[in-house]
């Protein structure tokens, strides 16, 4: 008896460490990464070729494997929780793309229109619902506030996509979408304050805040000077992609990290950060290096909010939140559409912008938990709300393609953005600042146009620095990079970088992720040249080609050759070495065409072939 009952003991052990293999978190993580990505890789391209956004996409696919759908994952507060790093990683960005210069000369519509959409749009949205439900005046606040607020991962790359990022009409949406995303700290702080949260009231008071905030803004102004920056220089000699990676995560978590300590906004801490780094010349590699985590990241917190959505209270308040979206709509429309027509806008145009940006945005997700935190709604009411902003983001391609049809968000040619200029993004990206680019840049800079350079060499940064010159650091031969530096804005990307192993593979993707820039290349001799003849380029320029030659041109004349004669040797030169060249692609040889050298008593030219017939 005993026997079996050892043996039925033991049997029960084995069985359960068999259940605690199978239930460890390594297991858990690897499963429910499999069933997480599977459903957001289907419904993000499900709802991408409806035209419906990747944010719904996401949103969906938690909704349905979450608690209340299918139960194929658990644990979405924790998820929720890790995933807020995704929010702490987009301001980070955003604050990457407070490039001075462009702060300056969109602050009107930044700090004017965009103050003025959010205040008014966050008021009258919380005055609807004081009055019209049972919501106490904080939590109205704490819900209106947040619905003022429009989608930037929705709206910004339909902008880009549609070439309209650096239009009039682009430069306001990206100007009331920036101040939007700035707002989520004083957002944020709102709420705190309203926060009847015992914990929250148990913290240091508002004042010792702002002292606790204004000071680690100036230390980490300090750190990012004399520390982050010359750390970056030294990761840039050593050209280490890996290195920036390290970097760019480590500065914007122990931005974030400091900022959280201190019981302030991490998203501030992230976005200071950036700010930071905007105008250094290692800006682009960074942000480079940053996005796929950001993007990962955010793609994991909307799996998270779908999540926790509680399905039940919103399919028992149906025509709440239906009522509620539309209301946040027509609201959004009126408030935008009047304020642009203050703003100068003619009102098609302005009919477009209200459309374009009157659905809710994915901080509205972060203000309602926020909210939810510090007690001023319960969870049915984030769940609710959460419902009226993801229904709002779907109304927004079917509110687009109205305007498209009424042909309101069209603007007239004469209203774009004609001279480069005016555009942050460069018109032109010249990668490689050495003495060629250099050339190149300063020709483009002085007949006027916008020109971002890249190049990956420290030493050439510092020194052109000192000439006021801003230089980028990256290896420009990347597409993600040349992506972030606004290539695909761009009108001409040159390629004037020393490298004799440019080939076709290296610039077949960015002519591909790039087609509407031109392309030429600076290329080391024939050969390249010949290796590059594929990718139908729209310029190669051999490096010494024109130097050489009119260095043979001044040496004729230092020896007394007539000018019409020196003329004549160089038109024959050039007519030998072209049609050289021609043989040589055609049959693939370098060593094509040596009859065609250009060589005294031995020359005959592609002219004087055809001439006397031999070239049939």
């Amino acid at each position: 008896m005993n026997g079996l009952s050892l043996q039925g003991a033991a049997h029960g052990a084995v069985q359960g460490a068999a259940q605690g293999m199978v239930r460890s978190p390594t297991d858990l993580l690897l499963s429910e990464g499999v069933i997480l990505l599977g459903f957001a890789t289907l419904f993000v391209l499900l709802f991408r070729r409806l035209g419906l956004g990747s944010v719904l996409g996401y949103l969906v696919a938690g909704a349905l494997v979450g608690p209340q759908g299918l139960a194929l994952v658990g644990g979405g507060q924790s998820k929720l929780d890790i995933a807020e790093i995704g929010i702490v990683l987009l301001m980070f960005i955003v604050g990457l793309e407070l490039n001075p210069a462009r702060l300056w000369r969109l602050k009107k519509d930044i700090f004017g229109f965009g103050l003025a959409q959010v205040v008014l749009s966050g008021v009258a949205l919380a005055a609807i619902i004081y009055y019209g439900t049972a919501f106490t005046l904080g939590a109205a606040i704490a819900l209106g506030l947040p619905l003022a607020l429009s989608s930037t991962a929705q709206v910004l790359p339909g902008l880009k996509s549609s070439g309209r990022i650096n239009s009039p009409f682009g430069e306001k949406a990206f100007s009331i979408l920036l101040f939007q995303d700035l707002s989520i700290v004083p957002l944020i702080t709102i709420v705190a304050a309203l926060s009847r949260n015992p914990d929250d009231a148990g913290g240091p008071p508002g004042w010792i805040l702002a002292l606790y905030t204004v000071g680690a803004i100036i230390g980490l102004g300090f750190a990012g000077r004399f520390l982050l920056r010359p750390v970056l220089r030294l990761v840039g000699s050593m050209a280490e992609r890996e290195l920036f990676v390290v970097v760019g995560l480590f500065t914007v978590l122990a931005s974030a990290s400091l900022m959280h300590a201190l019981g302030l906004s991490t998203a501030l801490g992230a976005f200071v950060a950036g700010v930071l780094l905007a105008d250094s010349p290692y800006r682009h590699e960074i942000e480079a290096d940053v996005e796929p985590f950001r993007s990962i990241l955010l793609g994991l917190f909307f799996l998270a909010v779908g999540m926790v959505l509680d399905i039940q209270a919103v399919i028992e308040h149906p025509f709440f939140v239906i009522g509620m979206a539309a209301i946040v709509v027509v609201v959004k429309v009126a408030i935008l559409t009047g304020l642009a027509l203050l703003f100068g806008m003619n009102i098609r145009a302005a009919l477009g912008l209200g459309l374009l940006l009157s659905q809710g945005g994915e901080f509205g997700f972060v203000l309602f938990g926020q909210a939810r935190q510090a007690l001023l709604i319960a969870p049915q009411a984030a769940s609710l709300f959460s419902a009226v902003v993801t229904i709002s983001m779907a109304s927004t391609p079917f509110l687009m393609l109205f305007a498209r049809r009424l042909e309101l968000a069209r603007q007239a040619p004469a209203e774009k953005f004609e001279t480069p200029e005016i555009s942050e993004q460069g018109a032109a990206i010249v990668v490689g600042y050495g003495r060629f680019g250099q050339t190149v840049a300063q020709m483009l800079t002085g007949r006027g146009f916008a020109v971002t350079l890249i190049d990956r060499k420290p030493a050439q940064i510092e020194l052109s620095g000192r000439f006021d010159t801003k230089v980028h650091y990256g290896d420009g031969t990347r597409v993600d990079l040349l992506r972030s530096a606004g290539a695909e804005e761009a009108r001409l990307i040159a390629f004037c970088i020393d490298d004799p192993s440019l080939d076709e593979k290296i610039l077949q993707p960015v002519q591909k992720a790039f087609p509407q820039a031109a392309i030429v290349v600076r290329v080391f001799d024939r050969s390249q040249m010949l290796r590059l003849h594929k990718l139908d380029l729209a310029g190669t320029v051999r490096e010494v080609f024109e130097s050489a030659i009119a260095m043979g041109v001044a040496s004729m004349k230092l020896l007394g050759v007539d000018d019409r004669e020196v003329a004549e040797v160089e038109r024959q030169y050039r007519d030998n070495d072209r049609a050289r060249y021609d043989l040589q692609l055609e049959q693939g040889d370098l060593l094509a065409a040596k009859d065609l050298l250009y060589r005294p008593g031995r020359t005959m030219t592609l002219r004087a072939r055809e001439k006397s017939g031999e070239g049939e």
